[in-house]
């Protein structure tokens, strides 16, 4: 998969280390000259560019891209390449990072975002899954489709340990995806039997995870 990621700061390079370890081809822009260290990130391409102009997209190749990832630390900047990147150049996925949570209702399809990912919201997510065993706990929104990615972890003591997964009574628009037990990820089929502990990832609309809260008994 070719991704490019405009903005090549900490966040950035970060992201860019961790998809190319995944054997992803990387293409970093930035703006910025003194941000443009390619000793660190070696196996990516960088370009010395403006994201938000369409010239340079044009010039960097970027209607060759999987997926597209803002990550500059300026919301506005990272609007205008989302923007651009949906649809001037047509490209399929487009991720961008959230700085302010303040701005993060405009992070949507309208702005060629199909997922917005907001780090307070996500760390408050985190503190609440850590803690919260037995509740469902948004992750995150995927803005696509409109619908969440939400978590709930079984407690010790869970009714629906032995339930096979083809009997739980969810409702419709929503899909249990994963299930992660110790250090397996495991993926669904109808036979397979829940255990007290499981963390169980479903991606549901909003209006009906109260609905999911009834079915696995919360």
């Amino acid at each position: 998969m070719r991704v490019a990621i405009a903005g090549a700061g900490a966040v950035g390079r970060s992201i860019a280390l961790e998809l190319v370890e995944n054997a992803h081809q990387v293409m970093l822009i930035e703006r910025d000259l003194s941000n443009i260290e390619p000793e660190s990130v070696e196996a990516a391409e960088w370009v010395h560019a403006d994201a938000c102009e369409l010239a340079s997209l044009e010039e960097a190749g970027l209607e060759d891209c999987d997926v597209v990832i803002a990550a500059t630390g300026d919301d506005k900047v990272n609007l205008v390449v989302s923007l651009l990147a949906k649809t001037e150049f047509a490209v399929r996925r487009v991720v961008a990072r959230v700085n302010d949570p303040r701005n993060e209702w405009l992070f949507d399809d309208n702005w060629g975002v199909d997922v917005a990912v907001s780090t307070p919201r996500l760390l408050a997510a985190l503190v609440e899954e850590a803690v919260a065993v037995g509740d469902l706990v948004r992750l995150m929104t995927l803005r696509q489709g409109g619908a969440n990615l939400v978590e709930v972890t079984l407690p010790a003591h869970t009714r629906l340990a032995g339930t096979p997964v083809r009997s739980l009574k969810l409702p419709p628009d929503s899909a249990l995806v994963v299930i992660l037990r110790g250090g397996r990820v495991i993926v669904p089929q109808g036979d397979d039997a829940l255990e007290a502990g499981d963390e169980l990832l479903f991606v549901a609309t909003s209006a009906v995870e109260e609905d999911i809260r009834t079915a696995i008994g919360h």
